[in-house]
């Protein structure tokens, strides 16, 4: 019998094959020219310096020192050994978590009642959101005068009501307080925005559904929008949580670390370790250590948050 057998595919001329490839490579080669620049910047000033940081964890590494002693974990043994760090690490835990929850709780609020357009709506988000763009440090210095107890205007208003000026800054019990309601204050409005951004893109139908089930009021939050804005959440806590445990220009500027260390934080430790008493080893094992800390919230975060397309 005679077997038909599918004709063979035309072999391509060994012609064009070159100036494919040569496209291929050249192609190549223009991107690695574009994205060069970019990449240098990142191994340079990023990449390097976090390297360098964890090199100078290990030694004794101070500034004007001719010798830079090797003393391997020798800086995290102290660190772990020292009352100072964790003071400072309690301070941030609970400046964290505090804002943090303050920020969702109050941002979720301002941005249900804010989620309908109008001119009114849209002017009181733009009061929400205005301390968002002012400089940490800025915001540090006004509200350091206007809590003064001698001059501010906090104390002016208290005592024309016969009360007691307050030491808000100088009393180790209310510092710390203090400058949580500070940071809420200024960073409620971003997460307002980043909210309300989450709540606009949960589709409308979903409502529907949920109300013909016969849900109302709280049960509409837990069981539609909550699982909705589940990605918006994860992104604003993440940022929140991050920003919260690298806080450093408010506390300077309002308190630097005081009254006896009440708003010590881990970042101001670590600037005081390593820029005034020069012991960059030292200061590097706090970042370090930071560094760590924030990885296993954010892996903690991203379990809890976690979410399917099928959700």
């Amino acid at each position: 019998r005679w077997r038909r057998t599918a004709p063979a595919a035309p072999s391509r001329p060994a012609g064009r094959e070159a100036p494919r490839r040569s496209r291929t490579v050249r192609r190549g080669w223009q991107a690695w020219l574009f994205a060069g620049p970019s990449l240098a910047i990142i191994l340079v000033f990023i990449a390097f310096p976090i390297v360098q940081s964890f090199w100078f964890s290990l030694h004794d590494w101070k500034i004007g020192a001719t010798e830079q002693k090797w003393l391997g974990l020798a800086n995290y043994e102290r660190l772990f050994g020292d009352p100072l760090f964790w003071n400072a690490f309690r301070v941030t835990l609970v400046f964290a978590v505090v804002s943090v929850v303050l920020q969702l709780v109050l941002g979720y609020a301002a941005a249900s009642a804010l989620q309908r357009e109008g001119l009114l709506t849209r002017m009181v988000r733009s009061v929400f959101f205005f301390p968002t763009i002012v400089a940490l440090a800025t915001i540090g210095l006004v509200w350091r005068f206007l809590l003064d107890p001698s001059i501010g205007l906090v104390a002016g208003i208290t005592t024309s009501f016969g009360l007691p000026a307050i030491g808000w800054l100088q009393d180790p019990a209310l510092a710390l307080p203090t400058v949580i309601f500070v940071s809420v204050w200024k960073n409620v409005g971003f997460t307002m925005v980043i909210l309300l951004a989450g709540l606009k893109g949960v589709p409308a139908h979903l409502y529907e559904a949920a109300r013909l089930d016969g849900a109302r009021g709280l049960q509409l939050t837990r069981y539609v929008t909550l699982p909705s804005i589940r990605p918006t959440l994860l992104f604003t806590t993440m940022i929140l949580t991050i920003n919260s445990f690298q806080v450093f220009d408010l506390v300077y500027v309002m308190t630097k670390g005081g009254p006896l260390f009440s708003t010590d934080t881990l970042v101001t430790m670590m600037f005081r370790e390593g820029f005034e008493n020069f012991d960059f080893g030292y200061a590097s094992a706090i970042a370090w250590v930071l560094f760590a800390v924030i990885m296993v919230l954010s892996a903690i975060q991203l379990r809890v948050f976690r979410y399917d397309d099928v959700d």
